[in-house]
């Protein structure tokens, strides 16, 4: 993410004195060193200015032990770097006299190597592979939440905020007025902000903002989801990633669009073609459609994420491709140009973005490095599909449990190759643990069902 007072400042020099002139002007007292787990949760530490120096030359500390998936006891010292770039001050902190600001850090092992269980570091790896081959990565996610009461605590409710509708403008759509406070916190914070309404289900929302590079996008990312959940907090209400919170509605989804670009040219973009895709771009496809099974761990990590990928809410669980149709896994947007993209339907808002994007980015790779064959797409309406018609098409399904998508990523090469050791083995024990637990638990689906039957 690039803030606004420093888009087009390059020098590091210059962008350090620009940050303490931005210090000064909105009197910062506290930054927050802001980093995220294997999970992608947002973590930080807090500092005064007066600590500027020391943040800038990655001096701060903290204990890596401490957060789950990174380090053992007894190697538990890490340091933070923060990207100077991703310097914001945070609006709602802004008080006379008075404000807070942060950064978000990549991690560092004592001896000033990248620590490889740091997932902004994961994604690095993959925009430098992409880089070897002269490409640079593009990407554009579309995060959807949901909104629910609190209660007198503060703690969330089960009551959605509104009964909206998709589209639907106030009085109906309750939430016109946090988005726009979202919006407005956003913007301040160099966001620029494309779209903003209501989603399909009650209760759903969805604020769209600009593509950025792969490391960028995933930083927005982040951001997004801390300042949306922030923001709702101000109003009484519970801003929710969950992919599918309510049962019988849609659930919410974080469609990705990514291209590749040579210099300043979309290497997805040829006008020549039918469809206006390049060679890239097919082999892109491809490789996304070789290795889906393999990654949807990634990108769909959470047992609830799997209560979204089934037939009947928009949810696009079979995989195939094509150039309009939405309910295949990949579609290739209308827009064409310097706009080509390619749209992988199935990630949702719970899934770690720099481990999305770094997955996603990979599989594309593979795909144009092998110069992978793309099958025909498939521009029938696959919901309505029946089981016989898409065996003839050889349109397959996502995995239907994390248990089943943890074996795929396990059986995959993708997963360790792009992860690397650390990440990989963490997250496999991690989601394992997770089935396990679920898999152990009495349900209340359970007790409704068998405790007065039985």
């Amino acid at each position: 993410m690039t803030e606004a007072i420093l888009s087009n400042v390059k020098d590091e020099f210059a962008i350090i004195e620009k940050i303490k002139e931005e210090i000064n002007k909105k009197n910062v007292e506290l930054l927050h060193l802001q980093f995220v787990d294997i999970e992608g949760i947002l973590k930080h530490v807090t500092v005064t200015s007066e600590q500027l120096e020391d943040v800038v030359q990655g001096k701060i500390m903290f204990d890596g032990s401490s957060i789950k998936g990174f380090s053992p006891i007894n190697k538990s010292d890490l340091y933070l770097q923060p990207d100077l770039t991703t310097f914001s001050v945070l609006p709602w902190t802004v008080e006379e006299g008075y404000s807070e600001a942060r950064f978000l850090c990549s991690v560092k092992n004592p001896d000033g190597s990248w620590f490889e269980g740091d997932t902004r570091n994961v994604l690095k790896k993959t925009v430098e592979r992409a880089a070897d081959k002269g490409y640079t990565i593009s990407v554009g996610p579309e995060l959807e939440f949901f909104l629910f009461k609190t209660d007198e605590n503060g703690y969330p409710t089960q009551e959605l905020s509104d009964k909206a509708g998709y589209f639907e403008p106030s009085p109906k759509d309750l939430g016109e007025r946090v988005r726009l406070e979202i919006y407005r916190a956003l913007k301040a914070m160099g966001f620029i902000i494309e779209a903003s309404h209501h989603e399909v289900a009650e209760g759903q929302h969805e604020i769209n903002f600009k593509y950025a590079d792969a490391l960028g996008a995933a930083d927005l990312s982040t951001t997004y989801k801390w300042v949306v959940k922030t923001i709702a907090k101000k109003y009484n209400l519970h801003a929710t990633f969950m992919p599918k919170p309510v049962f019988g509605i849609n659930g919410s989804g974080m469609h990705v669009n990514m291209s590749f670009f040579k210099g300043n040219e979309n290497a997805f973009f040829d006008p020549a073609d039918d469809l206006q895709l390049s060679n890239q771009a097919y082999q892109f496809i491809a490789g996304l459609l070789e290795n889906v099974k393999s990654f949807t761990a990634v990108t769909n990590p959470l047992v609830n994420s799997y209560k979204r990928l089934v037939p009947g809410y928009e949810a696009p669980c079979y995989i195939a491709w094509s150039a309009s149709n939405r309910s295949a896994l990949i579609r290739i947007p209308a827009k064409k140009g310097m706009a080509t993209r390619v749209e992988l339907r199935c990630p949702d808002p719970s899934a770690n973005p720099y481990l999305t994007f770094a997955v996603i980015a990979a599989a594309g790779l593979d795909g144009i490095e092998q110069e992978l064959q793309v099958p025909f797409p498939i521009n029938e309406d696959i919901f309505h599909m029946t089981e016989e018609r898409r065996g003839e098409l050889g349109i397959e399904s996502l995995p239907g449990s994390l248990a089943a998508a943890v074996k795929e990523l396990e059986d995959g090469e993708i997963g360790r190759k792009t992860l690397g050791n650390h990440v990989y083995d963490e997250f496999v024990a991690a989601k394992k643990s997770e089935w396990d637990s679920y898999r152990t638990a009495v349900h209340a689906w359970e007790i409704e069902n068998y405790q007065a039957k039985f």
